[in-house]
């Protein structure tokens, strides 16, 4: 189950012209900054950065899933970033990302961390469901896809 608040349109960016992954993290992370006060751009990519050293987030498809946890956030947030053009993610698949989905959460919640990836792996691993994304014409179908795939995780800006 994902928060009301997991999504919103101001978090939701289509069309990306990012062309690297570090610029990918980038704005990933400014978009993420935005859910909690305090919080810089420049922390969050630290942070993202710091977890895809360990190993990349792309799960395959034309999809990544990077994620942090931090101290000072609150709740848990995502943002989704819609590539023009599929960039090199260092993927398992070794296939370009061009769907990217940032995690942000608190720092102790480990077990809601996990359980938030897992939701999001499963649903990302839906080929028909990545497609619909892919095609989206803006944010708000967006937002209605999440909300039509269940489990509330939406909320408008």
């Amino acid at each position: 189950m994902f928060p009301d608040d997991f999504l919103a349109l101001d978090r939701i960016h289509l069309d990306s012209g990012a062309a690297s992954k570090k610029r990918i993290l980038e704005e990933v992370a400014g978009l993420l900054a935005a859910t909690a006060a305090g919080l810089t751009r420049e922390q969050v990519f630290d942070k993202l950065l710091e977890r895809e050293r360990l190993g990349s987030t792309g799960l395959g498809q034309g999809i990544a899933l990077p994620h942090a946890r931090m101290k000072g956030v609150t709740g848990s947030h995502g943002a989704l970033v819609r590539l023009q053009q599929g960039v090199d993610f260092d993927a398992i698949d070794a296939k370009p990302v061009d769907i990217v989905v940032g995690l942000l959460v608190p720092e102790q919640a480990t077990d809601e961390h996990l359980q938030l990836l897992a939701s999001l792996a499963a649903r990302f691993s839906d080929p028909t469901y990545c497609d619909r994304i892919r095609q989206a014409p803006d944010p708000a179908a967006v937002l209605e896809l999440f909300r039509q795939a269940g489990g509330d995780m939406a909320a408008s800006a």
